[in-house]
């Protein structure tokens, strides 16, 4: 049997599991990121939980095939990042080579998102298809592109930045330093300054209501809710963010035109109340070509998607 191992690399914690040749998970653990020891330690750290799965398992080494990494920020080659988004590490540094150093087991990286999007397509909402676009709707709004089963990652690893298509002309400012990118209005960012600006002129709402007045404490899922019991105010929001979603997957359909469209992070947990909007603004925005037959689908692997996402990197060449 052979078996590859899962990590996903993230600001707080690393996710790392073990899966059999059919993508199965065997086992699994959290661990703490600590990005300021550095990146050696940071990868002797993951190695060393590895081993200490594999033991559990019985795993012997040599039947440990390779490791998928996902990383915070932009992959080359599946090997090197550009850079981090969330630590304070070098540029352009080859992180495959280091860890095929310090574990001796074959190493691949990508971008998290295209971990996950991968993972998806694989064995999720996407299994079966040959074309996926998975879309990140968290604090901001990542993506990943599948064509053809494989990952579309780009020169220098930036293909699948989907959040910073630009929906306004010199619109709102992004995190990115840029204006009116897709991620500063359909992001949960994105939805939390729409509404704070709007209970700042109408506080007759439920939202406000919901809040006690303390809008700072304002979450996308508060929009949401109240819209789910009815708060028109609420309801405006969402028919607001669900505009320039459809107009994000609008622009999507009609340059990849894939099979499936896989919603996954925080914002697509919204459900029903923001899928019907989006799917009534494809109709303005996509060509009707790209929706006959088009599949709008939620993420299926949850947060064990970025883990199953690296066996499917070295599953797919």
């Amino acid at each position: 049997m052979k078996y590859f191992t899962g990590v996903d690399l993230g600001g707080t914690n690393t996710k790392i599991g073990i899966l059999n040749e059919n993508g199965e998970i065997l086992i699994k653990k959290s661990i703490k990121t600590l990005s300021e020891k550095g990146i050696v330690i940071t990868l002797k750290r993951i190695w060393q939980t590895i081993e200490s799965l594999m033991d559990k398992k019985n795993i012997d080494k040599k039947n440990m095939c390779g490791i998928g990494i996902g990383i915070p920020g932009p992959v080359i080659n599946q090997e090197i990042v550009g850079f981090f988004a969330n630590f304070d590490w070098e540029v352009d540094i080859n992180i495959s080579k280091l860890m095929e150093k310090i574990s001796g087991i074959q190493t691949k990286l990508e971008n998290d998102v295209n971990m996950i999007a991968i993972g998806e397509s694989m064995f999720g909402a996407g299994k079966g298809s040959a074309s996926s676009i998975t879309i990140a709707l968290g604090t901001g709004i990542g993506g990943g592109i599948v064509i053809n089963s494989k990952l579309i990652s780009g020169i220098n690893g930036a293909g699948g930045e989907i959040g910073h298509i630009k929906l306004v002309e010199n619109g709102k400012l992004c995190g990115c330093g840029q204006k009116g990118c897709f991620e500063a209005y359909a992001s949960a960012t994105g939805i939390v300054r729409e509404a704070r600006s709007r209970l700042a002129i109408n506080k007759k709402n439920l939202l406000y209501d919901s809040l006690k007045g303390n809008i700072e404490k304002l979450e996308a899922k508060d929009v949401f809710d109240c819209a789910k019991s009815g708060d028109e105010f609420s309801i405006e929001i969402v028919n607001y963010v669900g505009n320039y979603l459809g107009m994000g997957i609008g622009n999507l359909l009609n340059t990849i035109n894939p099979e499936i469209i896989i919603l996954s992070g925080g914002v697509a947990l919204s459900g029903e109340i923001l899928l019907e909007v989006v799917k009534k603004k494809l109709k303005q925005y996509a060509l009707p070509i790209t929706l006959k037959n088009l599949e709008i689908k939620l993420g299926e692997l949850g947060n064990d998607a970025g883990i199953k996402g690296g066996i499917a990197l070295f599953l797919t060449q």
